[in-house]
């Protein structure tokens, strides 16, 4: 996860979630990161990397290579609102070099009780993050105890601003 600073102390912030269920979880707070080692973030040996994100025309998606089946990847997922995160991606030449895996049709999100979108399809980090898991490992994964702990999380930050 590159996670923007401003997420980071946001109440609504899914990406705690995220870091305290899944095993293999790492997060990078910045808005601005060095060369060598954003470099270091997203390439380490063994394991082709995927960005989470969408094609969009400020910032074209190179192709991605074939990837044998079952063959490790590194799931790359900015964390910030779309405009901040679209400035990420283009301050960044590595981050928008990477090859992108964009969401097919995100489901409806949990999410809208404690924050707003512009669009139905944009849904919040843990959201977006469990399908593409669910896609990348397939039947395999198991959404719902993450999905589960997501609608609790959401309901007890609505609770605590007087959303419900």
């Amino acid at each position: 996860m590159l996670q923007h600073p401003q997420e980071q102390r946001q109440a609504k912030n899914s990406v705690a979630l995220l870091r305290l269920s899944l095993a293999h979880c790492e997060v990078a707070v910045g808005e601005r990161f060095a060369p060598e080692a954003l470099q270091s973030l997203l390439h380490r040996p063994g394991r082709e990397t995927r960005l989470l994100y969408p094609d969009v025309p400020a910032a074209p998606a190179p192709p991605a290579p074939a990837t044998p089946a079952g063959a490790p990847l590194r799931l790359v997922v900015i964390d910030a609102t779309w405009r901040k995160s679209l400035r990420m991606l283009l301050e960044h030449p590595a981050l928008a070099a990477l090859p992108r895996l964009p969401l097919e049709a995100p489901a409806p999100t949990r999410y809208r009780t404690i924050r707003a979108a512009r669009r139905a399809d944009q849904v919040s980090t843990l959201e977006a993050t469990v399908q593409a898991l669910a896609m990348l490992e397939g039947p395999s994964f198991d959404a719902a105890p993450l999905l589960d702990a997501f609608g609790c999380f959401v309901a007890g930050v609505a609770a605590r601003q007087g959303l419900v």
